[in-house]
């Protein structure tokens, strides 16, 4: 399983490289960006569509009219439409989620952006995305990119990951922390 979970990352980086590849020649990386973002929301708010998408018993064919139709619908670029047609006749729409993260990943790189995940309580606006990534891109001196995410078990607050770094600045770890703080101290009183 690990090794097939490793091929499929690696086509998700091949299929992406093409992708940007071929924007970068158009110049259509902030189209491809939109599209991939829109693509993205898409398949995370309709559980129909990532079951067609991963499913092996509906047909190439259907899975390509079906995307074919969403992105004349959403009105996605030319080239960002072959490509979903070009994944559908390759049996890699099931792929699709780890491929658009490989392409927001490929241009970013590209860019020479880090990339930073970050959860919130509540969805982030704009401006604070913006204002996160200002202050990340001071730190650490390179261009930072913000993926956000939703987690409401966090409370309140954000955890940010940056490579290997991991802020947690949640309530939810503030008030783990000082639960293990009373038990520690509850324990030395005793």
């Amino acid at each position: 399983m690990a090794s097939n979970n490793r091929s499929s990352g690696t086509a998700a980086f091949r299929y992406a490289s093409s992708l940007v590849d071929l924007a970068v020649e158009q110049g259509a990386i902030p189209q491809i960006e939109q599209d991939v973002a829109d693509f993205t929301a898409m398949m995370a708010s309709s559980g129909d569509l990532k079951t067609m998408l991963r499913s092996p018993l509906v047909k190439a064919s259907a899975q390509a009219a079906a995307v074919g139709a969403l992105a004349d619908a959403a009105k996605f670029s030319p080239l960002f439409k072959n490509f979903l047609l070009t994944l559908a006749a390759n049996r890699r729409l099931k792929d699709a989620e780890a491929i658009m993260k490989a392409v927001t990943a490929t241009i970013s790189g590209r860019r020479g952006e880090v990339r930073a995940k970050v959860q919130s309580a509540v969805a982030l606006s704009s401006a604070q995305k913006k204002a996160l990534e200002e202050q990340l891109s001071k730190t650490i001196g390179q261009p930072v990119a913000i993926d956000a995410s939703v987690n409401t078990a966090l409370i309140g607050g954000v955890v940010v990951t940056l490579g290997s770094l991991m802020i947690d600045d949640s309530v939810k770890a503030k008030l783990e922390n000082l639960s293990r703080t009373m038990k520690y101290n509850g324990a030395q009183a005793a």
